[in-house]
């Protein structure tokens, strides 16, 4: 029987509303493992373009692109979680724009690539495996059921926080 005071309840700023207690997510990998951020952390997702390096900046901060008239200032996530990749096919590489009203700027993350967007219930979500420090940008591991429902498979994409990365990040 699970523990249920040990669980922290999915904070209210990552949850859809609604009775069925549901998260949007876009689902992405970074190396062979998936990942996910909220859906309504998500601006627009576009295909890799060539990114121009700012010399003198942080590892993980890319670069930048001109996407439509505007400078966007693009994040690798795999570098400040310090995630190897040994084959990235850049013309699968995707760019997540996060939506402005979580950063300063205008900030994309580069993704190997984009799998995609669903619902997941709340109960599938698993927080109590994860740090619960200042220095985690994990939210929890979401487990989601592939095929039908007699399947045995279970993916586990780790799901992020990227507002928290990005503030860290000074974004």
């Amino acid at each position: 029987m699970a523990d249920v005071e040990s669980e922290q309840p999915v904070p209210e700023h990552v949850v859809s509303s609604g009775a069925d207690n549901e998260i949007q997510i876009v689902e992405f990998l970074l190396g062979e493992d998936k990942f996910a951020i909220n859906l309504f952390d998500v601006k627009e997702i576009v295909e890799y373009t060539r990114i121009t390096p700012l010399p003198g900046s942080a590892r993980y901060i890319k670069g930048i692109i001109d996407l439509r008239g505007e400078i966007t200032t693009i994040i690798d996530p795999k570098q400040k979680m310090g995630i190897s990749s040994l084959n990235t096919n850049m013309e699968q590489s995707r760019i997540i724009v996060i939506d402005s009203s979580i950063t300063k700027g205008k900030t994309g993350i580069l993704v190997d690539d984009v799998t995609t967007v669903m619902s997941i219930p709340t109960a599938q979500i698993d927080q109590k495996t994860c740090d619960k420090d200042d220095t985690s940008y994990i939210l929890g591991i979401i487990r989601h059921k592939q095929g039908d429902k007699d399947s045995d498979r279970t993916d586990l994409i780790v799901w992020l926080d990227v507002p928290r990365m990005l503030k860290d990040m000074g974004q």
